[in-house]
């Protein structure tokens, strides 16, 4: 693997800011995929790779039944092997994405370095960035927070989210992992519809008995990887009927492969839905 160490630094850093958000030319609303929710399980059927996405979001709890949650807060601890770590507060409005993070620690990808709390808001249209309670004019830092934002959320909702408009999905047979044999599932995006040159590639690992993600590759063209070789492994918790990862743990290339240990490791906790969040008072008792 002819990844160089200065750019596995970068991915350390900036795993989170993969161009996973697509932005399709013609893009369902929200409440057209809440509409489409499926009351009995999906056909899960190979030949038909659809189907098996069908199937993950109907076990994850599916979209209609998160669509009622209205809006979901959680304490995000995004930490690497160093120690050094992204603390938030995070907060999200189903309806219409707006997504919101108090940071109380950011030495990674928010400031590092840097003293003073950050708040990040996308209020579904624009994103507002606030440090010390001063609006925040800084291109980069408003730039790099617009993605956070916006990739934070599609973390969240990834298994709703495989099913947007444009996704090419290929089903690429069975693979063990784990003592498990798991259905693999190649997915990316139509240009036509993203406008990307170089659009995200998926490769995920769909345990055919339970129907999660436990495991997937994935590129990060925003950093010039094309090729999908970074490594998550998800952990669930069943929070109010919703399958959550609540424990996220990354691994990435090296001239030696990969590490026993992972260089980044994702948790959630204190979640909670059914908020009473609204664009007006995302930013109140935080």
């Amino acid at each position: 693997m002819k990844t160089q160490n200065l750019r596995l630094l970068a991915l350390a850093a900036m795993v989170l800011l993969t161009a996973c958000v697509q932005k399709a030319k013609e893009k369902e609303t929200q409440a057209e995929q809440a509409e489409k929710v499926v009351e009995k399980a999906p056909v899960y059927d190979t030949n038909q790779p659809e189907t098996l996405l069908k199937a993950v979001a109907y076990a994850h709890g599916g979209w209609g039944d998160l669509w009622k949650k209205a809006d979901v807060q959680y304490t995000y601890d995004y930490r690497s092997a160093d120690g050094k770590a992204d603390v938030s507060i995070e907060r999200y409005i189903f309806g219409n994405e707006a997504s919101l993070g108090k940071y109380t620690q950011h030495e990674i990808n928010v400031m590092p370095g840097e003293e003073g709390e950050v708040i990040q808001y996308f209020n579904g249209q624009e994103t507002v960035v606030m440090v010390d309670g001063e609006k925040a004019e800084n291109p980069q830092l408003v730039g790099v927070s617009d993605f956070l934002r916006r990739a934070n959320y599609f973390w969240f909702t990834m298994p709703y989210k495989l099913t947007d408009k444009g996704t090419i999905i290929t089903y690429q047979g069975q693979e063990e992992y784990n003592g498990k044999t798991y259905d693999k599932v190649h997915v990316t995006y139509d240009p036509e519809l993203t406008g990307k040159e170089q659009n995200d590639i998926y490769v995920l690992y769909v345990n055919p008995e339970t129907k999660l993600i436990d495991r997937f590759f994935f590129s990060l063209p925003f950093l010039g990887v094309n090729e999908p070789v970074i490594i998550a492994n998800y952990e669930y918790e069943d929070v109010d009927g919703q399958l959550i990862a609540t424990k996220r743990t990354y691994f990435l290339p090296s001239e030696e492969g990969y590490s026993d240990e992972p260089n980044l490791v994702q948790t959630l906790t204190d979640i909670t839905f059914n908020n009473g969040f609204t664009s007006e008072n995302m930013m109140e008792n935080l």
